[in-house]
C-alpha cells in the first residue's frame, strides 16, 4: 500500500533531525568526517587523472596543425571533439565518482555506523541490541565482511540493469529500474546495521525486507533522493543509519 511506502520514506527526515542529538554526535561526526574526506579526496585525483585522460582518448588539436587544408580540418575536427566530448566525459566521471564515493564511504565507515545504530537503539528501547557479543576486532572485520558481500550482492543486481540501457526498446525502462534498484540496495545498505546488530545474517536480513517491501522501498527512495541534495548528501549516511535503526526498532513487531 501506499500509505507503507511514504511511512517508509518518513524514517528519513526522522534521521535528519536527531542528527544534532548532544548524545550522538560522538557518533555522527566520524561518518560525516569520512565521507567529506573520501568525496575530497575522490574529487582531487578525479581533477588531477582528468585532463590526462582527456588528453590520451583526444589528442591536442595543435598535433595536427600544419599547413595544407588537412590539417586544418584535422586541427578543426580535434577541437571540435573535445569540446562535444568533454561534457560526456564529466558527466560519466561524475556518475563513477557517485558510486564509488558511496561504496568507499560505506566500506570506510562500516564499524562507526553499527556503534551509531546501537547507540540510537539503546536510546530509543532503553536497551542495547543483544548482538553477538563479539569483541572489538571482531565487530571491525564482520563490518567490513559484510560492507565486501553487499557490495558484491548489488554489482550482481546492477550489472544486468547496465546492460538494459544500450538494449533497444528495454532501454526505456531502465531508468525506472535503475530508480528501483537504488531504492532497494540503500534499504538494504542502511537497515544492515541495525538488523546486523541483531545478528541476522545478509540473506536473512533480505527475507526481513521482502516481508514489508513496500515499507523498506519507500525508506530507500527516501534516502536515495537526499544523497541527489548537494550538501545534505554529506549527512546521508548518518542519516540513514539513524532512520534505519527507528523504522528497524518501532517495526519489528510486523515483521512477516
Amino acid at each position: 500500500m501506499m500509505t507503507d511506502f511514504l511511512r517508509g520514506v518518513s524514517y528519513v527526515p526522522r534521521g535528519l533531525r536527531l542528527l544534532a542529538a548532544p548524545w550522538l554526535a560522538p557518533y555522527v561526526w566520524v561518518p560525516i568526517g569520512v565521507n567529506v574526506l573520501v568525496f575530497a579526496g575522490l574529487f582531487w585525483f578525479a581533477g588531477a587523472q582528468y585532463q590526462a585522460l582527456l588528453t590520451w582518448l583526444l589528442p591536442e588539436p595543435s598535433t595536427f596543425s600544419g599547413e595544407g587544408w588537412w590539417s586544418q580540418t584535422l586541427e578543426f575536427l580535434a577541437l571540435l571533439a573535445r569540446w562535444l566530448l568533454w561534457p560526456l566525459f564529466l558527466l560519466a566521471a561524475v556518475v563513477v565518482m557517485f558510486y564509488t564515493f558511496t561504496a568507499l564511504a560505506n566500506l570506510i565507515a562500516a564499524p562507526f555506523n553499527g556503534w551509531l545504530s546501537a547507540r540510537v537503539e539503546q536510546q530509543a528501547t532503553g536497551r542495547a541490541p543483544a548482538g553477538d557479543g563479539a569483541g572489538f576486532t571482531a565487530e571491525v572485520l564482520g563490518a567490513f565482511g559484510g560492507e565486501l558481500r553487499k557490495i558484491a550482492y548489488f554489482a550482481l543486481l546492477g550489472v544486468p540493469l547496465l546492460v538494459l540501457f544500450v538494449v533497444p526498446v528495454a532501454n526505456l525502462a531502465a531508468p525506472f529500474l535503475w530508480a528501483l534498484y537504488g531504492a532497494w540496495i540503500l534499504a538494504l545498505e542502511y537497515m544492515d546495521f541495525p538488523l546486523g546488530n541483531r545478528g541476522l545474517s545478509f540473506r536473512a536480513q533480505r527475507q526481513h525486507l521482502r516481508g514489508q517491501r513496500l515499507l523498506h522501498l519507500g525508506f530507500g527512495a527516501g534516502i536515495l533522493a537526499l544523497t541527489l541534495i548537494p550538501g545534505l548528501n554529506l549527512v546521508a549516511m548518518p542519516a540513514g543509519v539513524i532512520g534505519a535503526t527507528l523504522l528497524a526498532v518501532e517495526n519489528s513487531h510486523r515483521e512477516a
